[in-house]
């Protein structure tokens, strides 16, 4: 090696912090999607994480006008007092939660609020306590922290669903904090408002904070939506992390936000103010919008998934050697596709997903990502010609394995 490359290395060298992470598997997938269709080649979505719904008319509206009425400066770190007393007043009126201005944060981003909670919560050495399947982000977060991820496995028997009695089992002395991720992304599980409530009074107990991702609180088809927000006796060890992208398909306006006590999300704020600083000005114009306006849109997107939902999953449940649960949130199927193992050179979902992806131009997302290998993820945001010109090409596909 001579000394210029030996040079050219150690000026290149990265830390070990961000080695210990991995680039996000949906992001990998949505680049090799994209990547096929700049060649021309037609593929059908279903990996992206994101509604097929335009945004909402009346908060597009908000938006303009905060331009036209330039609204374009700098806001305060956490938000303008009057978008945190916007979230607060949402979150109360729906789930009946008790929250002050200065429990409240805006960020850029549910998953920038969730990176800022376990940044400013854990430290090398703590245990996080994380139910697979996770989404694909817990994890390297947690990890880019330096804790240490116990992974607390569920299945399939039981509809993904996390128990008191598994999170329990899984506590040591080194625990510093619980996940909840309720309707979850990947499986589309729900926990029940009883399960919810124990885990968190078990934390309590325990001094072990909790960490309850609502990124798709709203779109619960059980029946019984729920917010850990409601159990105010627990709320000192408690961080709601939201995201107004799913629930008002406001994803690339990037604008999510935390619950939390007071010294966490002043934590936060520092944390962001060296960071990101303040969400982007006419955004938080848009989403006071949204969360102050008529909430029917919410409903009309929850009511129309429901259908998607069970289309999709009468369609996969058709294709043989296919198993999947049908999930009660959210908008993904979690299908099981080992029954295909073994067949022509497939031996994990990473390889199913990969070829379908290239042979029948079908984008999914293999279940590694999620910590399980025999699953892969199947998104129903679409509309119901897409799913069927999908479904019809993953039933030709699995045919000829």
């Amino acid at each position: 090696m001579t000394a210029a490359t030996t040079e050219v290395n150690q000026a290149t060298r990265l830390t070990e912090r961000i080695n210990r992470i991995e680039p996000s598997a949906t992001m990998a997938v949505v680049a090799e999607a994209e990547k096929l269709r700049s060649q021309g080649i037609d593929v059908v979505d279903f990996g992206a994480g994101e509604p097929h719904f335009a945004t909402p008319q009346h908060i597009k509206d908000a938006a303009i006008a905060a331009i036209q009425d330039n609204f374009t400066k700098y806001t305060a770190v956490g938000g303008t007092a009057e978008l945190r007393d916007a979230i607060v007043r949402r979150h109360a009126a729906d789930f009946d939660s008790d929250y002050r201005q200065e429990e409240a944060i805006a960020s850029v981003g549910g998953k920038h609020a969730l990176f800022n909670a376990i940044q400013v919560l854990v430290d090398h050495g703590d245990e996080v306590i994380l139910p697979v399947p996770y989404w694909v982000s817990f994890k390297d977060i947690v990890r880019y922290a330096g804790a240490n991820c116990i992974l607390l496995h569920t299945g399939e028997d039981k509809s993904f669903k996390v128990s008191a009695d598994m999170v329990e089992r899984a506590i040591t002395p080194s625990t510093k904090l619980i996940i909840l991720n309720s309707p979850s992304n990947p499986s589309g599980a729900v926990m029940s408002p009883e399960d919810m409530g124990e885990v968190v009074r078990l934390a309590a107990q325990r001094g072990i904070w909790v960490i309850s991702d609502e990124c798709y609180v709203y779109l619960n088809y059980s029946g019984k939506r729920f917010s850990v927000g409601s159990l105010r006796e627990c709320r000192d060890r408690m961080i709601i992390v939201g995201s107004l992208s799913k629930t008002y398909a406001m994803t690339g306006w990037r604008l999510g936000y935390a619950l939390a006590p007071a010294p966490v999300v002043s934590a936060m704020q520092k944390l962001q103010s060296q960071s990101t600083s303040n969400p982007t000005s006419i955004v938080q114009k848009a989403a006071v919008a949204a969360l102050k306006g008529s909430q029917q849109c919410v409903e009309d997107m929850r009511l129309a998934y429901i259908k998607l939902r069970d289309h999709v999953v009468r369609g996969l449940r058709s294709i043989p050697d296919i198993k999947c649960t049908l999930p009660e949130g959210a908008f993904y199927v979690f299908a099981n596709v080992s029954g295909f193992f073994g067949r022509s050179g497939v031996e994990a979902a990473s390889d199913v997903a990969d070829k379908l992806l290239r042979e029948a131009h079908v984008a999914t997302v293999p279940g590694e990502g999620f910590g399980t290998g025999e699953y892969i993820r199947v998104s129903y945001a679409t509309s119901i010609t897409e799913l069927d010109r999908g479904l019809e090409r993953m039933r030709k596909f699995f045919a000829s394995l």
